[in-house]
């Protein structure tokens, strides 16, 4: 599986540095580490410094991304010499590797062709720290081209590489795009790949009854974990027909199938969604229930356990009011903390 990029972005502001720091050299130190369960992978970590600050990247890439890589047998090190080709320029790699990984030192050498072809799509000049990135992260002309073909023309610097970073490509528009998602903006795409809402989460939401949801709340369910599974099993629960706002309110506050099915196991069936919310908010919890429910307190409404947290009738407080006065009502409970009765009072 593909790690993420690891971006200390000091990067994007070296993007917005004048074509003058071509002056510099851009080099730096690179670390590499096979990965030992995808054969063919690896995590490459690469650093630099220039006068506009420290850069670093870490991400996954396949070996035959590279020019003159291959894994080394043993642990005893040797040379290595290896380069990434891209459009915008080409990385040459120097250092010393073993069949675990590696490090050395890295120059970039930019190709300037790509700047007509850059300027043609009414860009201004590119600095080499833009070379740079974009070769890095494979800022290439089909990726323009592809880009302008969906409706994506003259996107920035910054959203073009983090677009590549997150791996909102074409191939992810033109999915989404099929699926009635037009004209959504780059930084909901990027959001959306950081989340996974994928067009596969989108395909089963719809086989669900939720078609044509609004972007933000894809998202929202997302980072929130309302899943297609976590859907089928409130379903299975007798929950069907939610909003995704509903669902999305259920998650934040830890309202689970397991805390559904342990009311139901307390006598309390198809509790709504907003008094699932609220309990939970408010701390009712099945163990407080249930301790009710040991002292006597059998069939107690839901708004009166949510009463009964909000001002603190804890259990504690219950037995000794129970033990000093007897038999006492939750209303008389409630009420008896409202004022600040102590339950020796």
């Amino acid at each position: 599986m593909k790690r993420r990029s690891l971006i200390t972005l000091l990067a994007l502001a070296c993007l917005a540095t004048p074509a003058s720091s071509r002056a510099e050299d851009v080099d730096g130190r690179w670390m590499l580490d096979f990965d030992s369960h995808e054969r063919g992978r690896f995590q490459l970590t690469v650093k630099r410094s220039s006068a506009h600050g420290n850069w670093s990247n870490s991400d996954s890439y396949s070996i035959e991304e590279f020019r003159g890589l291959s894994i080394p047998a043993g642990r005893t090190p040797v040379p290595a010499r290896f380069e990434l080709v891209r459009d915008a320029g080409t990385i040459r790699f120097e250092g010393q590797l073993d069949e675990t990984g590696g490090s050395g030192r890295f120059v970039l050498t930019p190709n300037r062709d790509f700047e007509a072809f850059w300027k043609s799509r009414g860009y201004d000049s590119l600095s080499d720290d833009d070379y740079y990135t974009f070769t890095m992260h494979d800022v290439s002309r089909k990726f323009l081209d592809d880009l302008r073909s969906l409706g994506y023309d003259r996107v920035s610097r910054d959203h073009l590489v983090s677009m590549r970073i997150h791996r909102a490509s074409p191939e992810f528009i033109r999915d989404l795009q099929s699926l009635g998602y037009e004209h959504v903006s780059v930084d909901s795409l990027v959001s959306m790949r950081i989340h996974g809402a994928t067009a596969d989460f989108i395909r089963e939401l719809k086989e669900l009854g939720y078609d044509r949801l609004p972007v933000d709340g894809l998202i929202s369910m997302r980072i929130h974990g309302a899943t297609p599974e976590y859907i089928r099993e409130l379903k299975s629960l007798g929950y069907e027909r939610l909003t995704s706002d509903s669902l999305v309110s259920m998650r934040i506050h830890g309202v689970t199938p397991e805390y559904i099915r342990d009311l139901k196991s307390l006598g309390y069936e198809r509790v709504p969604v907003d008094s699932l919310v609220s309990m939970r908010i408010h701390g009712v919890s099945i163990e407080y229930i249930r301790q009710l429910q040991e002292l006597g307190y059998r069939h107690v409404p839901v708004d009166s356990l949510v009463s009964m947290r909000i001002h603190n009738v804890s259990i504690d407080y219950v037995k000794k009011t129970k033990e000093r006065l007897g038999d006492v009502s939750v209303e008389e409970l409630v009420s008896r903390r409202i004022h600040g009765r102590r339950y020796d009072d």
